[in-house]
């Protein structure tokens, strides 16, 4: 690793002042989980790093609106999501996801942040908020804006986020009677990067859906929605025919990249058989995880 120096701010907006737009050797980081990876790699080779460290503490928390919403601070570890009540009680989905996310290591210090704004296509976390519906607040020099998870992340590694803004808290809005699931399948161990995730979020009348949220991750550049799978299933009861026809438009659908975890084919074949899984596991759930 190459020498660099390290700073740490003790404000967001010190923090912020410290990141140069126009200087790609600055990087601002938080766990540092990937980012040293990459160091270390050679991949990334930094001549300034702004740790958030020191800031951590204002933006580490999770709480609840009235309303029955989720805001967790970004700088907030994965293990603390893991092991929220609040999260567990409003959001069970992404607390039991959490659990086969990397490894207990890296959950004790990447932050939820820090994973968002690293887009890796691999995360676990992005498809299912996606999923929910959550949202970011981002700040930057120019103030603070608010963003869907959705639109964030914008391509293979890349975020609709400028040079000099970062992420403050992640909003996931009350689930209700949402019901959701979400389906993690590796070629190794249980918690190593998938070669998909499909994370599924359906609101029922009766036994007709509603609406749906279909999102597939690890197989495509980012994770993606799939709005002809969800257009397929909107109306509709769940039955066999119905889940092919979903798993069908998912399938003709996604942009599907092969890599070190399978074929471009091999991938088609786990979307078109976890899509209609990952669907009846929804709406088997209400707001519970099945992976």
């Amino acid at each position: 690793m190459t020498p660099f120096d390290l700073v740490e701010p003790a404000s967001l907006e010190e923090a912020i002042a410290l990141i140069d737009p126009d200087d790609p050797d600055v990087r601002a980081i938080a766990g540092g989980t990937a980012l040293m990876l990459m160091m270390k790699a050679g991949v990334f080779s930094p001549k300034r790093l702004v740790s958030l460290r020191r800031i951590g503490d204002s933006f580490s928390k999770i709480s609840t609106t009235t309303a029955g919403d989720l805001v967790v601070g970004a700088m907030t570890p994965l293990s603390a999501i893991e092991n929220s009540p609040e999260v567990l009680r409003h959001a069970p989905v992404i607390a039991r996801t959490m659990t086969r996310l990397s490894n207990v290591r890296v959950r004790n210090v990447a932050t939820v942040g820090g994973a968002l704004a690293h887009a890796d296509p691999h995360m676990d976390l992005p498809p299912v908020l996606i999923a929910l519906g959550a949202s970011v607040t981002i700040v930057g020099p120019s103030g603070e804006r608010g963003m869907a998870v959705e639109q964030l992340l914008t391509g293979y590694y890349e975020t609709a986020l400028a040079k000099n803004e970062l992420i403050t808290r992640v909003h996931i809005p009350a689930l209700g009677a949402t019901r959701a699931a979400y389906f993690k399948v590796t070629t190794g161990s249980a918690d190593d990067w998938p070669a998909l995730g499909v994370a599924v979020a359906l609101d029922m009348v009766g036994s007709s859906v509603k609406s749906a949220r279909i999102v597939v991750s690890a197989a495509t550049t980012k994770a993606t929605r799939m709005f002809a799978a969800e257009k397929a299933l909107i109306g509709k009861s769940a039955n066999d025919a119905t889940l092919k026809t979903v798993a069908d438009a998912a399938v003709g659908e996604a942009e599907i990249l092969a890599d070190v975890r399978g074929s471009a084919s091999y991938k088609r074949e786990l979307l078109r058989v976890y899509a209609a899984r990952a669907v009846r596991a929804a709406i088997e759930a209400r707001g519970g995880a099945h992976q």
